[in-house]
């Protein structure tokens, strides 16, 4: 008998408060959307429809926010656990159906990280045919159609979808997949998970994502572009702080 998975609900989203082999079984049982929210797109909740929309339609929300899981466990006598995206992505790619040739379809950003992956993946004994292989276009700001990854999807009906676009947007594009798709897969939005283990970005040891560290490794590896980044991200604590719990009133002048 399969059981409901133990939730905190924070911001109006329910987030899991499980382990990483736990999240996974509960994809490839039910499939559907898993989502990583960071602290520097959360902070949109209040601001971007498309976005929040993708988290509360998400069947799988973890947590790992690590400035929310602190601020939350502040705010509360019973504490939530933190899963990283990078634990999440870790176990993930242990699984032997994930593994298979052909059984997982890999959503990636850009030439240059595809090749670091795919090295990195072909490393870890990974091999993915080249049709399993998407370059993701530019979404932009616009709300997300893609038919041409639509019908590869539907063509090849891969048991998981590896999303590793930047966040803010890949949480977008998985929830679009979800409502197109002629079938349900695991859509896994792991984002820049993989670029830490295939060196596309700065390598963030075990002991650092455990102790959440994750965010100085990245910030002293390129702080023009992350320390603004994670400075701009403290607004979440005011935002938890008026809703705690509760999802954050959509702007005024963002209401259609």
């Amino acid at each position: 008998m399969s059981t409901t998975p133990a939730t905190h609900r924070i911001l109006g989203i329910d987030f899991f408060d499980g382990s990483a082999k736990e999240a996974i079984d509960i994809m490839r049982a039910k499939g559907g959307l898993l989502v990583v929210p960071a602290a520097p797109a959360l902070k949109d909740l209040d601001r971007s429809p498309d976005y929040r929309d993708a988290l509360l339609n998400a069947d799988l929300a973890i947590t790992d926010s690590a400035f929310m899981v602190l601020i939350w466990n502040r705010l509360q006598p019973i504490p939530i656990k933190r899963l990283s995206g990078l634990e999440y992505l870790r176990d993930l790619l242990l699984e032997p159906d994930v593994r298979q040739p052909g059984n997982t379809l890999w959503v990636m950003a850009s030439p240059v990280s595809t090749k670091r992956n795919l090295d990195w993946l072909a490393g870890q004994g990974i091999v993915i045919p080249e049709d399993n292989i998407y370059m993701a276009p530019m979404y932009g700001n616009a709300p997300i159609e893609d038919p041409v990854l639509v019908e590869r999807l539907n063509r090849l009906r891969p048991r998981h979808v590896i999303v590793t676009i930047g966040g803010g947007t890949q949480e977008r594009l998985g929830l679009y997949l979800k409502r197109n798709l002629a079938y349900r897969p695991a859509i896994h939005c792991i984002g820049a998970a993989i670029a830490f283990l295939s060196g596309d970005q700065v390598h963030i040891p075990v002991w650092a994502d455990k102790f959440y560290l994750g965010w100085l490794f990245r910030s002293l590896a390129e702080p023009k572009r992350y320390i603004p980044r994670y400075w701009d991200a403290r607004k979440l604590l005011a935002i938890m702080l008026r809703n705690r719990s509760r999802l954050p009133e959509l702007r005024s002048d963002l209401r259609s």
